[in-house]
């Protein structure tokens, strides 16, 4: 096995749309309830896949992390001069998707040094302290909203019909026990390898999990807080899906996402002390929500609307799954996602 991340990440990548490929191009036997991916797949896979500390499945890193290419070699890495390389669908939407989503990644790394200058401040009391966290969170507030017109702009590229029959059905990994699908059995690798392959998912983004931590969004609804969660977010707090997303990402960046939630020192704490940081918190966690309110009528458009439309006439095969619109990562998107909006609005600081 090659020590060098960067072979690893390459070949998980490749592996992972050999099997998703493999998968669904493989015609379906009537009342099937497995289909077996052979160990000349699966079991490199699986060894990869335990040495990036991730599961045999297509993830989100695959896809937008580790599959692009410089256009301009002797240039630097940035949003006008990297191309996505390997398509599933071969249809430019799932180019323009994956480089949307890119493009939010590199704006992401801003945010990571917001949350790395408040983190390795030598205090949180002092004047200088106090005025630097203020700084930080203005500007917090505006990479968020810059990342709320970058997902505005999707409208522009992706195109909703063609995201939904022709790229999406591409990313489903084996579905739940008890669907009508088959699950997925991976020749010659413990089923204990394989217990989290439902494929990629926007959910997987490193950057926004870490975003969340920093912000003391409370999906899991362990805080007491206004306004009281609905039956609905009640019942999505109970699926624990951003900790399952947590699972598909690489091992180091889940690491990370540790270390903060493990550390002691929270911004909102902070700004809860401290009220000259009450506006700008709540300005970054205002923007926060903002932007789920625009993903929101995004999913409503790509994913909910377009399920409840007949296929187009090149698509033989209508996925419904019952008539509920699901996220990639199969997860019920409406629900998910206003549970995330309503858990970023119950962080603001009330009086």
């Amino acid at each position: 096995m090659p020590k060098d991340i960067r072979f690893l990440q390459r070949a998980h990548m490749v592996l992972a749309f050999l099997v998703h490929f493999y998968v669904h191009s493989t015609p379906t036997v009537d009342n099937a309830t497995t289909i077996l991916i052979p160990r000349s797949i699966a079991m490199p896979f699986a060894a990869v896949s335990d040495a990036l500390d991730m599961p045999p499945v297509m993830t989100f890193a695959d896809v937008v992390l580790w599959n692009w290419e410089l256009i301009r070699p002797d240039e630097p890495l940035s949003v006008g001069n990297i191309r996505y390389v390997n398509l599933l669908s071969g249809n430019e939407t799932e180019r323009a998707f994956y480089a949307l989503s890119g493009e939010i990644e590199l704006k992401g790394v801003e945010m990571l040094q917001t949350i790395e200058s408040f983190m390795t401040l030598p205090s949180t009391a002092d004047v200088a302290a106090i005025n630097s966290i203020s700084r930080n969170l203005s500007n917090l507030k505006t990479t968020i909203d810059e990342l709320t017109s970058i997902f505005q702009s999707c409208r522009d590229s992706v195109d909703p019909q063609a995201f939904y029959w022709h790229c999406r059905p591409w990313w489903n990994g084996s579905p739940p026990a008890g669907a009508s699908k088959p699950q997925w059995v991976y020749e010659g690798v413990s089923s204990s390898k394989t217990q989290n392959v439902a494929g990629p998912s926007a959910g997987q983004s490193s950057v926004m999990h870490a975003l969340d931590i920093f912000l003391d969004i409370d999906h899991k609804l362990a805080q007491k807080r206004q306004p009281a969660p609905s039956e609905a977010n009640k019942k999505v707090a109970a699926t624990n899906f951003m900790e399952r997303m947590r699972l598909y990402m690489p091992g180091f960046h889940r690491e990370y996402l540790q270390y903060l939630s493990a550390s002691p020192r929270s911004v909102r704490d902070v700004a809860l002390r401290h009220p000259s940081l009450r506006e700008p918190y709540n300005a970054a966690v205002a923007a926060l929500k903002r932007l789920r309110d625009v993903h929101i009528r995004i999913v409503t458009l790509y994913v909910v609307t377009q399920s409840h439309r007949a296929p187009p006439p090149d698509i033989q095969m209508r996925e419904r799954d019952g008539g509920v619109a699901r996220g990639t990562g199969g997860n019920e998107a409406s629900n998910l996602l206003k549970h995330g909006r309503d858990a970023t609005n119950r962080a603001m600081l009330r009086d």
